[in-house]
């Protein structure tokens, strides 16, 4: 049975781990391996690594750090970044990843996601979609690039294409509430629950456990993602990596679970 997920995600940059706000102004906020223990220790659902420097700058995915974060993780795990073809993906799960995000190779080849699900199987492909509300009415555009290139497509229009095509979940991320800490964008939630039936996760603006019941209460079993929340304290932004203790994990497990 599947159950809700608190997912860290974690950004690098320069071969370093950074946080961003409205994905610009990278800060440092500490090194991927010593962040990857912790949560190790803190016995994370799932974590997601994203190299937000491959697509821009055309470069392969880093397999010798993505093999030192798979040797390490000891959750399921999660790589994005500069996947464009199978064969890197099927060298990238070899290492001991369980799952591959791509996002503009997606958009530029929506055949790639059916040739990855076939490669490595369909549950490890994970398809990305950063997002921005248009400033009238409800819908919104897909952007790639680390947010600098508007794609042509709406966001629920783009994810239903990448599951009919063979992805085995979405990650939505809301661009304008990245690092915000200000709350899910809920409405862009249920639009999106509402589309697609395969597994999905939500990034941009979690700033509490708060944020995260609520996206529970508004679509039940799902994956909620975020960075800030996790490597942040307190209202001054000091680092600190960080994650919800068990029980408090399992009571927003259960109430999802029970629909309250």
């Amino acid at each position: 049975m599947l159950r809700p997920r608190i997912i860290p995600c974690l950004l690098v940059h320069e071969g370093g781990l950074v946080k961003t706000v409205k994905f610009r102004d990278p800060t440092y906020v500490g090194d991927p391996i010593n962040a990857v223990r912790i949560f190790n220790e803190k016995e994370a659902d799932e974590l997601v690594v994203l190299d937000i420097d491959a697509t821009i700058s055309g470069a392969e995915p880093d397999y010798r750090m993505i093999s030192n974060l798979a040797v390490e993780c000891r959750m399921p795990l999660c790589y994005g970044g500069g996947i464009t073809t199978a064969e890197q993906a099927k060298r990238i799960i070899s290492l001991g990843v369980e799952k591959v995000a791509i996002s503009a190779a997606a958009l530029a080849s929506p055949q790639l996601i059916t040739e990855i699900a076939a490669a490595v199987g369909r549950q490890s492909v994970v398809v990305v979609i950063d997002v921005r509300k248009r400033t009238l009415g409800s819908t919104y555009d897909v952007y790639t690039h680390n947010g600098s290139r508007k794609a042509g497509v709406t966001a629920l229009e783009f994810a239903e294409a990448a599951a009919n095509a063979g992805a085995g979940e979405i990650v939505m991320n809301a661009i304008d509430r990245d690092g915000t800490m200000k709350g899910y964008d809920l409405a862009l939630a249920r639009q999106l629950r509402e589309r697609v039936n395969i597994p999905v996760s939500f990034l941009g603006g979690c700033g509490s456990l708060d944020d995260i019941a609520a996206l529970v209460d508004t679509v039940g079993v799902v994956g909620a993602s975020a960075g800030s929340l996790f490597v942040f304290k307190g209202k001054y932004r000091a680092v600190l990596i960080n994650y919800p203790q068990p029980e408090v994990k399992e009571a927003l497990v259960q109430r999802a679970m029970r629909g309250d």
